[in-house]
């Protein structure tokens, strides 16, 4: 099957992800079925209903049938994978230890979690429990031997205000404008997935041009991102409904500029000149005041052994 840099396939995810070239994706990103097990309705105090994710693509009739389907589809996943991609899962506690299992079972190598600490999430309405205020997302390589997948530490860390990014990200739920709608003014997914979520997935972990695959697309978040990254994606979806949202949400997304989207380089790639070499050659002289790029700290430059010994 070939594919185009914005290309949506209609259909079950297993069947479509094996029909397509093997080692043909630099990255997946997969927000599958959480399997939440629910045993009616939620209410609210007010005995209003809780619009929660009771659709029947998150029905599964046991934990041995998820598991089931959950091998099925990493195992095609990781076929499509190039040697030196990664994969990205993101789960709830309904699902995500579950996922992780099969993810190692199946050869990934887990190289972090991450999570995702929402600023607004629903509260726990019947005070049984603690408010869920986080997902768990797992970044897992094809292998233990894969050394070379992408990781763009000093982006992030420059877009972190020049402090490590760490595995813990806050970002809000998808509320808003960006909440895609449905004709009766009702939210169209469930389950919709913030941009700014997949913002950082996406520039973490690939360069401009990969190919990003989601293997359960929805109404095309991930596809949103990646066009406006510069990265061409794969998106796999069943339901038509959600298909439709998805094309009309990412035909109106305009590209980031490809001269935006230059990522700096590793630091320790650039080339080192020892410090006494430069005050050796005359570039800097004995009693200079040096300072540090913020300017917090000063130090003046003392005379070396050499410079000492020609005066």
């Amino acid at each position: 099957m070939a594919f185009g840099p914005e290309t949506i396939i209609q259909g079950d995810c297993i069947e479509a992800m094996n029909a397509l070239p093997e080692k043909s994706v630099d990255l997946i990103f997969a927000d599958p079925p959480y399997n939440l097990q629910l045993g009616g309705d939620l209410l609210r105090p007010d005995n209003s209903k809780v619009d929660a994710v009771d659709d029947h693509w998150d029905q599964f009739e046991s934990f041995a049938a998820y598991d089931k389907f959950t091998r099925e589809w990493l195992k095609a996943a990781r076929r499509v994978l190039k040697d030196d991609g990664a994969i990205w899962v993101i789960g709830s506690y309904h699902n995500i230890f579950r996922v992780g299992v099969a993810v190692q079972d199946l050869g990934f190598w887990i190289l972090n979690d991450v999570i995702w600490r929402k600023t607004n999430p629903m509260p726990n309405f019947k005070g049984t429990r603690f408010a869920n205020a986080h997902e768990t997302l797992i970044w897992a390589s094809k292998s233990q031997n894969a050394k070379r997948y992408t990781f763009n530490y000093d982006a992030l860390k420059m877009a972190n205000d020049e402090v490590q990014m760490r595995s813990d990200w806050t970002i809000p739920l998808c509320t808003g404008e960006e909440r895609i709608k449905g004709a009766d003014g009702q939210k169209a997914h469930p389950t919709q997935k913030p941009e700014a979520l997949l913002y950082r997935v996406i520039l973490s972990t690939t360069k401009p041009g990969d190919v990003i695959l989601d293997p359960f697309f929805g109404v095309g978040t991930t596809g949103a991102a990646a066009k406006r990254l510069g990265r061409k994606f794969i998106g796999i979806e069943r339901e038509a409904e959600y298909i439709e949202h998805a094309r009309t949400r990412i035909a109106q997304v305009t590209p980031i500029a490809p001269q935006d989207l230059e990522m700096t380089g590793s630091k320790r790639a650039e080339p080192r000149v020892p410090f006494g070499a430069i005050v050796e050659n005359g570039l800097l002289h004995p009693g200079d005041t040096l300072y540090c790029a913020k300017g917090a700290h000063a130090a003046k430059c003392a005379p070396t052994a050499r410079s000492r010994s020609a005066t």
